[in-house]
């Protein structure tokens, strides 16, 4: 059965730069930072009249759709569209980071990366009180992540030496990454954002 959540990155069938991938953990510094002023709040400043002013705020929304849908059971589009929008855009940046593609992030445009879930019918799809313990639920999914992502950091260092050496990223180590990120895609869908009561399936695969 076809999970709900879907998540692929396009394997690229051409020569990566070298120079990017060499220089990757700087040239990601300036999207990162984008990125974490609309995933959450960065810093604050206080002055003298007693102010204070947040230079980013956001992050994904998870008490306001938890509480809607108890008590309303709803999941009001725009905050639905929201979670989506920043999860591809997250994903772009991280797909970057792990050397998968060397187009640099964009902030709208999908590129070679596609998350996507469709939009739940609350009343018929989502239980009004399986949010509350989604998060302990999926703790088995921790653990496994947990040892997926150290092994994911190597395989991406072993990535990062073929495509200096070579220009490309092996087959199977690509896939292996993309398998993690959709696991990852998959648990945050159903634990934190909210839109699926389907537990996540424990595989790589789609």
């Amino acid at each position: 059965m076809e999970y709900p959540v879907q998540f692929s990155v396009d394997y690229p069938d051409r020569r990566l730069s070298r120079l990017s991938t060499a220089l990757r953990i700087f040239w990601v510094i300036p999207i990162v930072i984008v990125l974490g002023t609309v995933s959450g709040q960065t810093w604050q400043a206080n002055y003298s009249s007693g102010e204070t002013v947040a230079a980013g705020a956001g992050g994904a929304l998870f008490l306001g759709p938890l509480l809607m849908i108890m008590f309303r059971q709803k999941y009001p589009r725009w905050w639905f569209d929201w979670n989506l929008e920043l999860g591809r855009f997250s994903s772009r940046v991280s797909v970057y980071l792990a050397l998968m593609d060397d187009r640099y992030p964009s902030t709208d445009d999908h590129q070679s990366v596609h998350l996507d879930y469709p939009y739940p019918d609350t009343a018929r799809d989502l239980s009004r009180w399986l949010p509350l313990v989604k998060w302990l639920a999926a703790i088995p999914h921790y653990v496994v992540l947990l040892f997926l992502y150290i092994a994911a950091f190597v395989v991406v260092i072993m990535a990062w030496f073929a495509i200096v050496f070579t220009g490309t990223y092996p087959r199977g180590l690509f896939g292996f990454v993309e398998g993690v990120f959709r696991w990852t895609s998959r648990v945050t869908a159903y634990a934190f954002t909210l839109v699926t009561d389907q537990y996540p399936p424990f595989r790589l695969a789609r």
